[in-house]
C-alpha cells in the first residue's frame, strides 16, 4: 500500500486544522493598538495551539520520510491521531471563552495528551510492519521525548485543578520540548543517503 495517499490526506487535514483555529479568531473592537489587548490570552493560545498542530505535522512528515510501507492499521492508526489533533481548535476555542479554569485546561491537556497516545500508537503500527533493523525502527529509537510529553501532560492536567495557568506553562514545555524536530529522523535520513 501507497504511503503518499496517506501523507497527502493528512497534510490536507491539519491545513483544514490550521485554518479553523485562524478563522475562530475575531479582529478587537477599535482601531488602536490598546484594542489588541484584551484580544492577548486568546491569541496566545491560537499560537500555542499553532505550534502544537505544527509539531505534529512536523515529526509526521519526517516519520513518513522514513516509513517504507503502510498498511490497514497504520490507516487507522493515523485517523486516530487526526481526530484527536482536530480537538485542538475546540480546545482552543473553550479555553479561550471559560479564560484560565480547571476543566477547560484540564481538558485541553487531555486532547494534548491523547494525541501524544495516539501518536505513539501510529508509530507501534509502522513499527509491526518493518524490520526491527529498518531506518524506521533506527529513528525511533526509545522515544525518550515521546515518554517525556506523556509525563508533562498527566501532570498538567492534575495541575489544572490545582494552579491552571501552571497547568498552561506545562502544556508551553512541552512545545518547547517538541518544537526542534526530532533530530533522530534526520540523521536516519543523512545515514542511510
Amino acid at each position: 500500500m501507497s504511503k503518499s495517499r496517506l501523507e497527502a490526506f493528512s497534510d490536507g487535514v491539519i491545513a483544514i486544522l490550521i485554518t479553523i483555529m485562524v478563522l475562530e479568531l475575531r479582529p478587537p473592537e477599535g482601531a488602536s493598538l490598546s484594542a489588541l489587548r484584551p484580544l492577548l490570552p486568546i491569541l496566545l493560545s491560537y499560537i500555542l495551539s499553532f505550534i502544537y498542530v505544527g509539531i505534529y505535522w512536523n515529526n509526521h512528515h519526517h516519520l513518513f520520510q522514513v516509513v517504507e510501507r503502510v498498511d490497514g492499521r497504520v490507516l487507522w492508526a493515523n485517523l486516530h491521531l487526526l481526530f484527536w489533533l482536530s480537538l485542538i481548535p475546540f480546545a482552543t476555542a473553550w479555553l479561550d471563552e471559560a479564560g484560565l479554569t480547571p476543566w477547560p485546561a484540564a481538558f485541553y491537556g487531555m486532547v494534548l495528551l491523547m494525541a501524544a497516545v495516539a501518536y505513539f500508537i501510529l508509530l507501534r503500527a509502522l513499527l509491526t510492519i518493518h524490520p526491527p533493523d529498518s531506518r524506521l525502527a533506527q529513528a525511533v529509537g526509545r522515544d525518550m521525548k515521546g515518554k517525556l510529553s506523556v509525563i508533562v501532560y498527566l501532570a498538567a492536567i492534575v495541575l489544572a485543578f490545582i494552579a491552571p495557568w501552571l497547568s498552561v506553562a506545562l502544556y508551553v514545555l512541552a512545545a518547547l520540548i517538541w518544537f526542534v524536530p526530532d533530530k533522530r529522523m534526520e540523521k536516519t535520513l543523512v545515514d542511510a543517503h
